[in-house]
């Protein structure tokens, strides 16, 4: 008989997979039942029952049922700042944001997608748009966490954001073009990356026109 050799990796990587296929079972019965009862209505119980594991368990993956969903802002955040800093250099501040939002969300609602199935990342999007727990919770987040957004685009434009105050305030009207999409996004349309994408595309196209001058013709 030939001896199996096992390779080193392979318990590791499998252990891996475990935790990963746990916490996406974590999620995805989570958002079920947020859907079904809603988010407030949902304890954590209630979601281990679902998966069959033990709520010490999904204590393990999540300090709270608002860290599960907090979860995927942190990614999305994270994701934006990596696609920033690596945009052309020659892109202006907004059109960077833009390109890199883009590149983003593409990439944070592939990785959590299965095929035949709205992407995971957009199914939390709507959840924190539709509850006030959330949303608030979402706010604080990128309140907290807006610096290193701030920081790279200094650095792009050569400028420091201690004494400038031109990057925060392309941040601050940035996050708020990408709120006011969403809104729109999650109560028209069908909801998908796409149409999200042409939501803020559409808000950022307005940005010069709703700061600079009058909004209509005013007699002389």
């Amino acid at each position: 008989m030939q001896e199996v050799t096992v390779r080193p990796m392979a318990e590791p990587r499998r252990r891996e997979r475990k935790k990963r296929q746990t916490r996406d079972a974590l999620v995805h019965a989570a958002l079920k039942l947020f859907n079904a009862k809603g988010y407030e209505h949902t304890a954590v119980r209630e979601i281990t029952d679902a998966v069959d594991v033990s709520e010490r368990t999904f204590f393990r993956y999540f300090a709270s049922k608002e860290d599960l969903a907090m979860s995927f802002v942190r990614d999305a955040s994270d994701a934006l700042i990596r696609e920033l800093a690596v945009r052309p250099p020659e892109e202006e501040p907004l059109l960077a944001l833009r390109n890199a939002f883009r590149a983003s969300l593409r990439a944070v609602a592939a990785a959590e997608s299965h095929p035949g199935e709205e992407p995971v990342y957009l199914l939390v999007v709507k959840l924190i748009d539709a509850t006030p727990s959330l949303l608030a919770a979402h706010l604080r987040y990128l309140h907290d966490h807006d610096d290193e957004l701030v920081r790279v685009l200094a650095a792009r434009e050569g400028v420091d954001p201690a004494a400038d105050l031109r990057p925060r305030i392309a941040a601050v009207v940035f996050g708020g073009m990408v709120a006011t999409a969403t809104k729109q996004w999650r109560t028209e349309g069908s909801g998908t990356v796409d149409e999200m994408l042409a939501a803020v595309d559409a808000c950022l196209d307005q940005v010069g026109a709703a700061l600079a001058g009058h909004w209509t013709a005013r007699a002389t």
